[in-house]
């Protein structure tokens, strides 16, 4: 008896240090996209403009002592653009169409908690395409990369009672279209875009 009430206070008492040590939160808010390319690659004949979307997950905090964090998050996150395509064939001739992605995005990124709840954040992103739209009279996953990576940058306020507001800038590392599906233009481009969210992380808010 003596041994199992040993073996379960050693137990609560690990669970308690862990619990001190991680923050689980959900988010969700707003995404503004748009696509970057070179210009040496850049079609005459082709502009982008910003695209409004979405996007909501989950994420987990390790704190690393008073001050940093690791923070992995898995998001439904929207991206994509406005393509406006000029033809001057037969007479001028100006479409516009969305070009809307949908990816499941996996960022790994490192906070600096400043005392006060602010904090700056930076760390990669591992982005999976599960696009269902399609583009003109092409599935856009059969002219797009299966999997993108990004890099993003950030800063928000994450109050004592565990509610906060955080805006991200993320930029394409790797190219979204697959040239050899791809058939409306030449052009490499990337996912940019920025992501203004609300957050609430469930305990160990004091931190």
């Amino acid at each position: 008896m003596k041994r199992i009430l040993l073996g379960a206070l050693l137990l609560m008492s690990v669970s308690a240090v862990f619990a001190q040590k991680f923050q689980l939160g959900i988010k969700a808010g707003t995404n503004i996209s748009n696509f970057i390319t070179s210009s040496s690659q850049y079609n005459n004949n082709t502009s982008y403009s910003a695209l409004v979307g979405w996007n909501a997950g989950a994420f987990i905090n390790f704190m690393v002592g008073d001050h940093f964090a690791i923070s992995p998050e898995v998001l439904y996150s929207t991206a994509g653009a406005r393509i406006k395509a000029t033809s001057s064939d037969n007479g001028t001739t100006v479409t516009k169409n969305d070009f809307k992605l949908d990816y499941l995005s996996i960022p790994v990124l490192v906070k600096y908690r400043f005392t006060g709840g602010f904090y700056i954040e930076t760390g990669p992103e591992a982005n999976i395409n599960v696009s269902s739209s399609r583009f003109e009279d092409q599935s856009i996953k059969s002219i797009t990369k299966s999997a993108e990576f990004a890099w993003g940058a950030g800063l928000g306020y994450h109050s004592p009672i565990g509610l906060g507001i955080g805006a991200r800038y993320n930029i394409g590392i790797s190219k979204v279209n697959d040239n050899s599906n791809v058939s409306f233009n030449n052009s490499d481009f990337r996912n940019s875009g920025f992501m203004i969210d609300l957050f609430w992380t469930l305990f160990n808010n004091h931190r």
